[in-house]
């Protein structure tokens, strides 16, 4: 299905941006893992996987918050057909009790991040006119969540990005679409949520079951591929029924 497509991930050494990169090279993609330096060790594991598929995989350096990392990085990948902007941040906090650090480093991470990143990468998509950018939301973008008030904010400014981005490069021939997750259960999310906690919020999906990193990339799959070649501009949930607007 993407055969012959050269993907970059960014955050893609662990998590949901792990399982994207490895469901993208199932179909048929070579993965390009754009992470910090210090998860260089993290991802060479996933490429052996991905190799094994058949599929080639590099990893390249990236600070997505600093201009001149990810000009670097775009110059180290090389051609890029699909870009997922995945990187990102959550450290729970009430509103009120928010640091101006905490609060700008979220926005730096989650939402500048994609700004810098799809905007080093638009030239060379404008000039082969194709491209598919696709970036990694959150449910918590559609209402917000108590302690991740910042979080749920920046991920707001994620789809509104994916929308205004859409309109402007569309006649390039360039789609740009977002994917809302509802509760995955990486790592972080498998500490957190425990006993009653889980429970509750299982029985809150229509399906009864919270997500794994890999329902994700099932999205990632579809907005890479040629199946969504009309489509741009969208937001899907990824949730299992927990939500529905």
């Amino acid at each position: 299905m993407l055969s012959e497509r050269r993907v970059l991930v960014t955050g893609g050494a662990q998590g949901i941006g792990a399982a994207i990169a490895l469901g993208l090279a199932k179909a048929g993609a070579d993965i390009v893992i754009a992470d910090l330096a210090a998860q260089s060790g993290t991802a060479e594991a996933l490429m052996t996987k991905i190799t094994e598929l058949g599929q080639r995989a590099e990893f390249v350096e990236i600070d997505v918050t600093d201009k001149a990392s990810v000009e670097a990085a775009v110059e180290a990948a090389g051609q890029i057909d699909v870009l997922v902007n995945n990187a990102g941040i959550l450290v729970p906090s009430r509103l009120e009790d928010l640091d101006e650090a905490s609060w700008q480093k979220h926005f730096d991470i989650n939402a500048k991040g994609v700004l810098l990143c799809t905007n080093a990468f638009l030239p060379q998509m404008r000039e082969r006119k194709f491209g598919r950018v696709i970036n990694i939301a959150s449910l918590a973008a559609r209402q917000g969540i108590p302690t991740e008030g910042h979080y749920a904010a920046t991920k707001a400014t994620v789809v509104t990005l994916t929308r205004v981005y859409a309109q402007e490069v569309g006649e390039d021939g360039i789609t740009v679409n977002a994917i809302c997750p509802g509760i995955i259960l990486t790592e972080m999310a498998q500490n957190k949520l425990v006993g009653a906690d889980r429970e509750y919020w299982t029985n809150a999906t229509s399906l009864k079951r919270l997500g794994d990193p890999g329902d994700v990339a099932g999205a990632a799959v579809y907005f890479a591929s040629d199946l969504a070649d009309y489509v741009t501009g969208q937001a899907l949930n990824v949730c299992g029924g927990l939500y529905f607007h």
